[in-house]
């Protein structure tokens, strides 16, 4: 039978009562979530249990990337973070959280494996940043290390695919001093090829005017029709632009600012457009928010050039892109773009660094990823909305 609330009035004189019996009796109250059990002062937190805080990240993504990976369902047995009790473990909500995060991961590997794509190994590495500890919370930041090996089911694949990804997590100490994780969130855009949870989205920009070009929507289905890339008509060096990106997809160029973590959208697009000039684009100086203007450099960029709606409003007005009608035509050089929630504003930008048998493989910023197939983001991100740009 479900318990029946008092009303305000009654539960307040219950409560008086209630402490007026205890202080007769010489009784002190104590709080009602340690009734019959002893409870610690705010644990501290050694370099032994910080030790343990990132074992315990280290194998919540582990797990997540064996998901991903051909054979393991069943052959990795239980989950690592089963292996955590006592001291520092998951807490049940988050254990759920997990286990269903498992599962959805399972069945992207389904969908991966449908569109021709497999892992046979993956590796994880979880690296702490910083603790801050308040009270019995203690916000956990770590850095997360991930590289796929592809299975050759193609034959001529990239090696790996792989991604830094940042997150912060929540442990809390239970009455006894024990820590128990009770929240993960990606404090980057959430684009790994092991997150599960949807991409933040940038808000509507609201600069374009009655001329501003609309990019057509590109088709997922595959195989695209053929639509072979002419790397010699443009004049541009599109190796070039493949090898930049290769170059800096970790580790940032500081020839550039770093717009990581500065709100919805982050680095992408700046990213691109930095290997797009290496390639060849050349700059359009003027004010910077003009969309028909594009430059960029240590002390200033234009909105083109580091926006991700301005960026297309740029290259369709400029002519230096078309557009493709299927993903799968892109090729080296080429961007594609995302509506994650299909409201008309894109929300992310990828450069196209190498090709396989009919597939574009992908290099990108706000989630620093490499190699990650068309496939892999489709899977990933199947309602979105996509845009491919041939340079």
């Amino acid at each position: 039978m479900k318990s029946r609330k008092l009303s305000r009035t009654r539960r307040r004189a219950a409560i008086l009562g209630a402490a007026a019996t205890s202080v007769v009796a010489g009784v002190a109250l104590l709080p009602n979530w340690s009734a019959g059990a002893a409870v610690v002062d705010d644990p501290k937190v050694d370099a032994k249990t910080k030790a343990t805080f990132q074992r315990l990240a280290d194998a919540v993504f582990t797990d997540r990337t064996e998901a991903l990976v051909d054979g393991r369902q069943d052959d990795r047995g239980k989950p690592l973070t089963d292996g955590f009790s006592g001291d520092v473990k998951l807490s049940s909500k988050q254990n759920r959280t997990e286990d269903a995060t498992l599962s959805s991961l399972d069945r992207r590997k389904e969908r991966l494996a449908q569109l021709g794509e497999k892992y046979s190994k993956g590796s994880t590495a979880v690296t702490l940043d910083a603790t801050n500890v308040q009270g019995r919370k203690a916000k956990v930041a770590v850095t997360e290390t991930t590289t796929l090996t592809y299975e050759k089911v193609r034959g001529d694949e990239p090696k790996s695919t792989g991604f830094q990804a940042h997150h912060e997590l929540t442990f809390t100490a239970d009455r006894h001093g024990n820590w128990q994780l009770t929240g993960i969130r990606d404090t980057d855009e959430g684009l790994a090829v092991n997150q599960t949870a949807r991409p933040s989205v940038a808000p509507m920009v609201a600069t374009t005017t009655s001329t501003t070009p609309s990019a057509p929507k590109a088709s997922t289905s595959y195989p695209g029709p053929a639509n072979a890339k002419n790397f010699t008509a443009a004049g541009l060096d599109y190796k070039a632009m493949a090898t930049y990106a290769k170059q800096y997809w970790s580790n940032y160029n500081s020839a550039y600012p770093d717009f990581n973590g500065q709100g919805a959208g982050g680095d992408c697009t700046n990213f691109v457009s930095q290997a797009l000039k290496a390639g060849g684009w050349k700059h359009v100086p003027g004010y910077v928010y003009d969309y028909a203007r594009w430059f960029g450099n240590a002390d200033i960029q234009s909105h083109s050039f580091v926006g991700v709606n301005e960026w297309s409003w740029f290259a369709q007005n400029s002519k230096r892109t078309t557009s493709l009608a299927n993903v799968y035509q892109m090729d080296v050089g080429d961007v594609l773009q995302v509506d994650f929630d299909k409201d008309g504003s894109k929300d992310h930008t990828m450069i196209v660094t190498s090709r396989s048998r009919g597939v574009p493989y992908l290099t990108y910023h706000s989630t620093n990823t490499y190699s990650r197939s068309v496939a892999s983001i489709i899977a990933s991100y199947p309602t979105a909305a996509y845009y491919a740009y041939r340079t």
